[in-house]
């Protein structure tokens, strides 16, 4: 069988010792937000624009850049990547990015999402979450320093 791959991204965005999850309804599972790179947009736009659009929040990347040049324009390094099996044939090769937010918190679900909200520490233990994704908040939140002057 021959497999097919498509580039997506998944952002962990964290907030004053939270972090930002959604339960995805189609997918029935928390998730953190994230989705498919379209064409022609860079990762970095990707991760931003899946968490603004699935939650309402504003955020900024946190990672390094690899060289400190103004051109060639140097890109977010993803704090992982990752091959993950979608269904038969198919895969989705996962940048993984840390964010934090930069302006107001507040969130709202759009259409796929039926939960979505910031959740600390006593929340997660509760929440029904794969190992890998335990595993990536957990060091999401040890991570992302907070926003500098918030």
């Amino acid at each position: 069988m021959e497999i097919t791959r498509d580039f997506a991204v998944a952002t962990f965005v964290v907030h004053q010792g939270r972090v930002l999850l959604l339960y995805h309804k189609r997918l029935g599972m928390w998730l953190p937000p994230g989705g498919h790179i379209e064409p022609n947009e860079l990762p970095d736009e990707a991760a931003v624009r899946e968490v603004y659009e699935e939650t309402g929040v504003r955020v900024e990347l946190v990672g390094e850049r690899a060289l400190p040049v103004d051109y060639p324009r140097q890109l977010v390094r993803p704090q992982g990547v990752q091959v993950e099996r979608i269904g038969p044939g198919h895969e989705h090769i996962d940048l993984v990015y840390f964010a934090r937010p930069v302006g107001p918190v507040a969130v709202r679900a759009n259409a796929e999402v039926s939960h979505v909200g910031w959740y600390g520490p006593a929340e997660l233990a509760r929440l029904p979450l794969t190992e890998e994704i335990r595993l990536w908040v957990e060091r999401a939140l040890k991570t992302v320093p907070p926003r500098p002057g918030g």
